[in-house]
C-alpha cells in the first residue's frame, strides 16, 4: 500500500513555529529515506498553532532536502490566488523537480472570516465557482487557451516544464463527481469530518475523465493516526489528539496539551461520548503498528481507496518519526 504524509506543521508545547518547519524537514527526509510515497504541506491561517500556512513555498524547499518521495500542496486554498499565478508557481515547482511534483488544491479559505477578508486585501469575497476556476488553472498548466477575455493569448512560464500531478481535496463527497470529469486525482479528508463512504469513491471513478495530469483515476485518503508498540501507550499519545478535536468542537482554540496534561484534564461522560463518537467514525485510528496496517487494508478492501496519508501530528518530534518508522515497516 502507497502511504503519504500531510504535514500542517504544528507547533508542539514548548516549540516555536521555526521549530515545527525545522520538523517538517526532517519528517519529509526520513519518509523519503523509509520509503513513503508523497508529502503534501497544508495550508492554514490565522492558527497559532499550526505554522504551514504557505504550502507553495515550503513544498520546494522539502523538494531540494530529498531525493525521491513527492511533495506538493495538500492544498493550496485556490480563493486566494488567481489562477494564472497559481499555474507559474506550479510550473515552476515542477521545473525545479521534474516528476515529484503534486499541486493538490482546496476550495476552502484555510483561516477564518478575518484571515480571509485579510488576504483579500478587505475587499469582499465573492463566490465564485471553484471548479471553474480550477479548470482554468489545469488548462493554464497545461499550456492551453482559455478564452475567457482575462487569460486570452497568455504564456504560461517557464515554458515546457513536465506536469504535476494535479489533485482537488475534499471532505464530504459533494466534490467527488466534478473531481472525475477533470480528470484529476481525488483527496479525501476522512480526519476532518469521517464521512468515507464507497459511494462517494464510485462516483467519482465512474465520473472520471483521463487527462493530462491523470490517465486513470486515483484516490487517497488522509486519517489521523497515533500508534506505539502497544495500546496503552497509543492511548496515552493518542489522547491529546482526541482532545484537541474537543476543543474544536466547542469553539475552544488552545495550544496542545501534553500526553501528561491530556491524562490529568477532567473530561465529563459527555466528553467522553464524543470522543468515543469520533473515534467509531473513524476520524482519528488508535493502536499498535498491527492494529493500524488491520484497520486501513480493511478499509481499502471495503471503501475502494488507492493510498493512504497520515496526518502528521505527533504531540512530539520524537514521537512522530517513531510512528512513521513504526507504520512504515506495518505498511511498506
Amino acid at each position: 500500500m502507497r502511504i503519504g504524509i500531510l504535514d500542517q506543521a504544528p507547533i508542539a508545547k514548548g516549540s516555536t513555529a521555526e521549530d515545527a518547519l525545522r520538523y517538517a524537514v526532517e519528517t519529509a527526509v526520513l519518509a523519503d529515506e523509509l520509503g513513503y510515497h508523497r508529502i503534501w504541506m497544508a495550508e492554514h491561517h490565522n492558527l497559532g498553532t499550526l505554522a504551514s500556512c504557505a504550502p507553495e513555498i515550503a513544498a520546494p524547499f522539502l523538494a531540494a532536502k530529498t531525493k525521491r518521495i513527492r511533495v506538493g500542496t495538500g492544498g493550496v486554498m485556490m480563493m486566494h490566488y488567481a489562477p494564472y499565478k497559481l499555474a507559474e508557481t506550479f510550473r515552476t515547482l515542477s521545473a525545479l523537480a521534474p516528476g515529484r511534483v503534486d499541486f493538490g488544491a482546496g476550495r476552502a479559505p484555510g483561516g477564518d472570516s478575518r484571515s480571509t477578508r485579510a488576504l483579500a486585501e478587505g475587499r469582499p469575497y465573492i463566490p465564485t465557482d471553484l471548479y471553474d476556476k480550477f479548470h482554468t488553472t489545469l488548462r493554464l498548466l497545461e499550456g492551453n487557451p482559455v478564452d475567457d477575455g482575462l487569460h486570452d493569448e497568455l504564456v504560461v512560464t517557464p515554458t515546457n516544464v513536465s506536469l504535476p500531478e494535479a489533485w482537488l481535496l475534499g471532505s464530504t463527497g459533494n466534490s467527488a463527481v466534478r473531481t472525475g470529469q477533470l480528470g484529476v486525482g481525488y483527496s479525501f479528508a476522512q480526519f476532518f469530518n469521517g464521512e468515507m463512504s464507497k459511494a462517494i469513491f464510485d462516483a467519482y471513478r465512474s465520473s472520471f475523465r483521463p487527462s493530462a495530469f491523470m490517465d486513470k483515476p486515483v484516490i487517497n485518503v488522509t486519517y489521523s493516526v497515533s500508534v506505539a508498540d502497544t495500546r496503552e501507550e497509543a492511548e496515552y499519545i493518542g489522547l491529546p489528539v482526541d482532545l484537541g478535536r474537543l476543543f474544536l468542537m466547542k469553539g475552544r482554540l488552545r495550544e496542545p496539551l501534553t500526553p501528561e496534561e491530556a491524562r490529568d484534564y477532567p473530561l465529563s461522560e459527555l466528553d467522553r461520548s464524543l470522543i468515543r463518537s469520533n473515534r467509531e467514525r473513524k476520524l482519528h485510528l488508535v493502536g499498535t503498528p498491527a492494529d493500524i496496517a488491520a484497520q486501513l487494508h480493511a478499509d481499502r478492501e471495503e471503501y475502494g481507496f488507492d493510498e493512504v496519508m497520515i496526518v502528521a501530528s505527533g504531540i512530539s518530534q520524537d514521537i512522530r518519526l517513531r510512528s512513521l518508522r513504526m507504520l512504515a515497516q506495518a505498511l511498506l
